[in-house]
């Protein structure tokens, strides 16, 4: 498979890829399968979701907020 780059884009993988001590190619196929994989882990997410929505599998919108509250609160640091 062949990619073409801006120039720009080109320029910046380049340099990129040198301060990782790689060379373009390598981060090119570095940052393709990260992003291959985080779709795919994505979409399965989504997919889950979607499947508790099916089951009736849901919070309302003040279950939502009381969660949002306690993590908060939980995360607080204590004085």
């Amino acid at each position: 498979m062949d990619i073409s780059l801006g120039p720009d884009v080109q320029s910046k993988l380049e340099r990129l890829a040198a301060e990782r001590g790689l060379n373009a190619e390598s981060l090119a196929r570095e940052a393709i399968e990260r992003l291959v994989n985080y779709d795919e882990w994505f979409m399965g997410e989504v997919e889950k979701g979607l499947d508790q929505i099916a089951r009736g599998e849901v919070l309302s919108h003040e279950q939502v907020g009381s969660r949002l509250e306690k993590l908060l609160n939980e995360k607080q640091p204590r004085k």
